[in-house]
């Protein structure tokens, strides 16, 4: 980065102090902070007084110093950091600012360098001979979309030729700026294609949008009145065409008789009982005697254990 200075001592002006609208304007900024944070104002007015005077005199960094009860030098060094703070004097009419990045580079920028250096000056930051003019190359000033472009204080010129260039600058050394338009300088709005738009021409409706208006209760309840269906209905109740499928609707006469005969058949009140067994009920007597080859209960044979003699044992 190259190192930026004060213009010289005889340009510099002997003081500085803001316009009496300036100073309304520079007292509300300062107010915007919170107590001991006012020297957060200290970019918007130096900007300010660049815009009073054209450029940042070493007269208006020391006003701005005293008024945020900063130091000099940090004051100075935000002048001097930011590229947007003309330490020099410039045009009085214009002060061009062409960009110089890839984009404008590609589409033309150094045409537009050629015409200054023919129409204003050779050098940057150098003025014309009567001090309205001066030019110089700056970085992106996002508009690639609409390269080359230059900035002629807080407007931009874009979509430029070396021809409308020479215009602009032909009208502003004039002084009538106001007969060029920022912006674009062929058929285009903003940044939009040129010739206008090609796509989506037409209105397209949507078959169905939730914004359409909803009807009436009345109406929606009229509109669901529908009658009941028979649909899910059989029609056909003609009797079943297969003669040998046998069904109380096709066979009448043998559905009679079966009935019938149901009807003659008693009905058992309850189930049969099962004869009891006499072995179990005789023995189940109490006090008879148990009959021969079985066992009572309480009768049952102890069953003993044979006594084992140990090996070895002769005895």
């Amino acid at each position: 980065m190259s190192v930026r200075r004060l213009a010289e001592d005889n340009v510099q002006p002997a003081a500085f102090a803001f316009n009496e609208e300036n100073a309304a304007w520079a007292e509300a900024t300062i107010r915007k902070y919170p107590e001991g944070r006012q020297q957060s104002a200290v970019i918007p007015l130096l900007m300010r007084a660049q815009e009073q005077d054209g450029w940042v005199t070493r007269a208006a960094i020391e006003y701005v110093a005293q008024k945020l009860g900063m130091a000099y030098i940090r004051v100075l060094e935000v002048a001097t950091f930011y590229t947007q703070f003309q330490l020099k004097p410039v045009g009085t009419r214009a002060h061009v600012q062409v960009c110089g990045t890839t984009p404008c580079m590609l589409r033309g920028a150094e045409d537009l360098i050629k015409v200054c250096k023919s129409k204003i000056h050779a050098e940057p930051f150098e003025l014309n001979e009567d001090g309205t003019l001066s030019w110089e190359e700056v970085e992106c000033q996002g508009a690639c979309v609409n390269a080359p472009m230059v900035m002629i204080f807080k407007d931009a010129y874009e979509d430029l030729t070396p021809t409308q260039l020479e215009h602009i600058i032909d009208r502003f050394h004039a002084g009538k700026p106001h007969e060029i338009t920022p912006g674009p300088q062929i058929d285009r709005q903003f940044s939009a294609p040129v010739g206008g738009p090609v796509t989506l021409t037409e209105e397209v409706k949507p078959a169905q949008t939730n914004l359409e208006p909803k009807p009436e209760p009345a109406e929606a309840a009229s509109a669901a009145a529908v009658p009941p269906s028979d649909a899910a209905r059989p029609t056909d109740t003609a009797e079943e065409a297969d003669p040998s499928i046998k069904t109380p609707l096709t066979d009448k006469e043998g559905s009679k008789k079966r009935v019938k005969a149901a009807e003659k058949q008693p009905l058992s009140a309850t189930a049969s009982t099962p004869k009891p067994d006499k072995k179990r009920a005789g023995a189940a007597v109490e006090g008879a005697p148990p009959e021969p080859g079985t066992v009572s209960g309480d009768a049952k044979p102890k069953r003993t254990r044979k006594k084992t003699t140990p090996e070895g044992d002769a005895s």
